[in-house]
């Protein structure tokens, strides 16, 4: 696995307008498990593609007290 970089504010790249994801593929897998070790990293909560400059509508998050639980949105919507 692989430790993203987290873009930060006022990063211009953070306004980018995400795409939805269309299949869950190999790659996407991978992303998933990269995004996952990148917020455990940086001792995070919650992590969305945008923040390490992939645009596409995905978000890590793991709000479990052992850091034990994570969970996977794809195409998120509120």
């Amino acid at each position: 696995m692989t430790r993203l970089t987290i873009l930060e504010y006022p990063d211009p790249r953070l306004r980018t307008r995400a795409v939805p994801v269309d299949a869950v593929d190999a790659a996407l897998r991978e992303l998933i498990d990269d995004m996952l070790e990148t917020m455990y990293s940086a001792n995070g909560v919650g992590l969305a593609a945008t923040q390490v400059d992939v645009h596409r509508r995905l978000l890590v998050a793991d709000v479990s007290e052992g850091h034990n639980d994570p969970r996977v949105f794809i195409n998120p919507e509120i």
